[in-house]
């Protein structure tokens, strides 16, 4: 495929698993092209089954609000960058979070996971195991983007956690016991490890105030 760029281009940045190196014989080319100025800040310009392609200028590259959407830059490549710089920075900007941004992140987090863990064992206690298990299971997310964010990095697309977990490895135990397999079954179980790591980190008062409810979900897990 001809990735050949006309001068209004300033950037071109492949994402995916392409970029990732775990590519399908199904995978397309995931591929953003920076411009300096278009009518709105993002156009998708191509979706075939070989090539997705957006186009967005230099300040949309450079919004990192829309939080869903910044892990398509981890591990991403930079193909063209006639910024001096400044597209390469911008994307591992996007695909690191400051301390400030994992901190509110793994807050958030924690909340919602214990939220959910508390719903699955009052769902368990009162003769419900059905809906226990789908509490559990809504758990999972909030968990992996709750330990993601105490380590200060993005929670990964459920695609690449094994690729994340391999190429960036968190400590032997969370890189273990989050691996897609093991974590599936694992929400309850985890959370006196997920409640030690949120205190070491200096969040203990989101748990504290889940009061007599947090013994609930402690002797649960067991």
């Amino acid at each position: 495929m001809d990735l050949t760029f006309g001068s209004d281009v300033l950037g071109a940045v492949l994402t995916g698993s392409r970029a990732r190196g775990t590519a399908t014989d199904h995978s397309d080319l995931d591929l953003v092209v920076v411009v300096a100025e278009q009518s709105t800040p993002w156009r998708h310009d191509v979706r075939t089954a070989a090539l997705d392609q957006v186009t967005c200028t230099v300040e949309a590259l450079a919004d990192t609000s829309t939080t869903w959407q910044r892990y398509a830059y981890r591990g991403a490549q930079v193909l063209l960058d006639r910024l001096d710089g400044q597209i390469t920075a911008l994307v591992e900007r996007q695909a690191t979070p400051t301390a400030a941004e994992a901190a509110e992140w793994a807050r958030a987090g924690l909340d919602a996971y214990v939220n959910q863990l508390y719903r699955a064992v009052k769902s368990r206690r009162d003769g419900f195991p059905e809906a226990a298990r789908l509490d559990e299971m809504e758990s999972i997310p909030w968990l992996l983007a709750t330990v993601f964010a105490l380590h200060g990095r993005l929670r990964p697309y459920n695609k690449y956690l094994d690729w994340e977990l391999a190429t960036y490895p968190l400590s032997p135990f969370w890189t273990a016991e989050l691996q897609p397999a093991k974590v599936a079954g694992g929400a309850l179980r985890l959370f006196p490890a997920v409640a030690e790591l949120a205190r070491e980190r200096g969040h203990g008062d989101v748990l504290d105030a889940w009061g007599f409810d947090l013994a609930l979900i402690s002797s649960a897990a067991g």
